[in-house]
């Protein structure tokens, strides 16, 4: 079994959409193996997936690498997935699986000068996304540095309007409704119901913002290059 870091938190007809979209993700990344697989969602809203067959091995280890894994324990100078839980102006807190959380304290971010609420503004976070960490015992946890990297080229690109709550289909469903099929490159996926508009050079991400959010019931928060 694989518990997939990524979080199944909305209830009702939005669950068992996003079940159906994480069925059909799974499906894609270990359909052509030779396996069956069951999901499950855990009380902390993790999601789980049971495989069996010849090719289980092969099919864990790529779900591993394209989500992430919520491990029973953590080990000192590992790198690991949390999705972002709650924030203050001195850290995030990242649940991992681990009861409280891993809490990431600012100047381990690695995201520049201002406080944790400040930077969490400045790169468009939104609640639950999906973040890799170094996991530190004797000494505090860090944000990892591919995920540094990322978020920093986040600045450097043409802008990105990030949302939670909603699968990538129902982003770029909602984004062609309103009228702005022009305005977006892709939606990239960030976890199950995380998703990043990149924008095209001359859409403006606050504009965009401000335009699709009476349509999606969703965290949205811009980057601005």
């Amino acid at each position: 079994m694989v518990v997939l870091a990524t979080k199944l938190y909305v209830e009702g007809d939005a669950r068992e959409r996003s079940l159906d979209s994480l069925r059909s993700l799974v499906n894609n990344e270990v359909g052509d193996l030779d396996v069956e697989f069951d999901i499950g969602v855990r009380h902390d809203d993790f999601p789980s997936v049971t495989i069996e067959g010849d090719d289980a091995t092969v099919a864990r280890n790529v779900l591993r690498e394209e989500f992430g894994e919520i491990v029973p324990d953590l080990e000192a100078g590992e790198t690991y997935v949390g999705t972002l839980e709650s924030w203050d102006d001195d850290g995030f807190v990242l649940d991992a699986g681990q009861g409280d959380g891993v809490r990431i304290q600012t100047d381990e971010l690695g995201l520049g000068p201002g406080s944790a609420t400040q930077i969490r503004d400045r790169y468009g976070l939104v609640q639950h996304m999906p973040l890799q960490f170094v996991y530190g015992d004797d000494e505090p946890s860090r944000l990892a540095e591919e995920t540094q990297d990322r978020l920093y080229e986040w600045t450097r690109g043409d802008g990105r309007l990030n949302v939670n709550s909603a699968t990538r289909a129902e982003v770029r469903a909602t984004l062609n409704r309103a009228g702005h099929a022009q305005d977006y490159v892709t939606v990239e996926r960030l976890g199950l119901l995380e998703q990043s508009v990149v924008c095209t050079e001359d859409t403006d991400p606050p504009g965009l913002l401000a335009s699709v959010g009476e349509y999606l019931p969703a965290e949205l928060r811009c980057v601005v290059p």
